[in-house]
């Protein structure tokens, strides 16, 4: 637990630790709606679908708001320190993959309230 603290302040907090609200968020919408036995289940696929795309979207992001530092910060220092490309390419690649981890969770949710959905109209 604590790497995934170390990894996400060095993928930019900004963007790891909202991307991990937005998974906190998508697994109670998640729970939320198996408790509710499917009363609102396309309105909760829906939200989940649209917070699952953010995510990853705010992911790409930082990458990109990464890369653009991590290119200004080499241009001030006048040539490449190692050190600052790779701070700057981590950043660049850690938001990204924290989005397409919890897109990933957001879709395998949806399939999973999909499956329940079918059984449950047979």
């Amino acid at each position: 637990m604590k790497a995934l603290f170390h990894i996400a302040n060095d993928g930019g907090p900004l963007f790891t630790y909202v991307i991990l609200l937005f998974l906190l968020v998508i697994i109670v919408l998640f729970v939320t709606s198996l408790l509710d036995k499917g009363k609102s289940l396309k309105k909760t696929i829906e939200l989940l679908k649209s917070l699952g795309w953010f995510a990853l979207v705010w992911g790409f992001l930082g990458s990109n708001i990464g890369l653009i530092t991590t290119f200004d910060r080499i241009e001030a220092a006048g040539d490449i320190a190692p050190y600052l490309l790779a701070e700057g390419l981590k950043m660049a690649l850690v938001g990204p993959l924290f989005g397409i981890i919890v897109f990933s969770i957001a879709r395998a949710l949806i399939i999973t309230l999909i499956i329940k959905s079918k059984e449950t109209d047979f």
